[in-house]
């Protein structure tokens, strides 16, 4: 399964997102507004559950890597977890290495994402969670049509720090 935009391609996690997936999973700068970053050990786990077959029965994410096309460089991952099979609700997330971000990248990809969710999978409603000081992540999910739905108080720890989550929405038009 491979999804195609015009300047990236999304595809399931395999050997060649590795390092990538493990240095930004390790980053402190991009897993600031994310979690604490892992160690390697960590990632290294992560990764093997993320590359996993996934099915839309399955009860982990679908996890794809962003790859620019022309160049072949590998910018981040996007992935869609089916979080209540019976009402057909998703949750989405991404991580694009910093030199890619505020290109347009993300929002590419996430386009591609909802398109997949919403036409291949039967998705009724996405949802994403993010913390209130990752502006880039809340404006881009508002400018391809989320909307916030709440504000979670003290909703995340991250590196010994409770911090606030927004929850944004997206359904499917009807």
């Amino acid at each position: 399964m491979k999804l195609t935009g015009k300047r990236i391609q999304l595809s399931p996690l395999d050997h060649s997102d590795y390092d990538l997936f493990i240095e930004l999973s390790m980053s402190s700068q991009v897993m600031e507004h994310v979690y604490t970053p892992f160690t390697y050990a960590e990632a290294k786990a992560a990764f093997e559950v993320k590359s996993q077959p996934w099915a839309a029965t399955s009860e982990h994410w679908l996890t794809l890597g962003i790859t620019e096309i022309v160049t072949g460089e590998k910018l981040g991952s996007i992935g869609v977890k089916i979080v209540n099979h019976q009402a057909n609700i998703a949750e989405v997330g991404f991580m694009v290495k910093p030199s890619a971000q505020g290109k347009g990248f993300a929002s590419e990809a996430l386009s591609l994402l909802k398109e997949y969710a919403f036409t291949e999978l039967g998705v009724n409603k996405l949802t994403a969670t993010c913390s209130v000081n990752n502006i880039g992540s809340y404006q881009l999910l508002e400018k391809l049509g989320f909307e916030r739905e709440d504000c979670l108080r003290q909703n995340t720890k991250l590196n010994n720090k409770l911090v606030d989550d927004y929850v944004y929405g997206l359904c499917l038009a009807m």
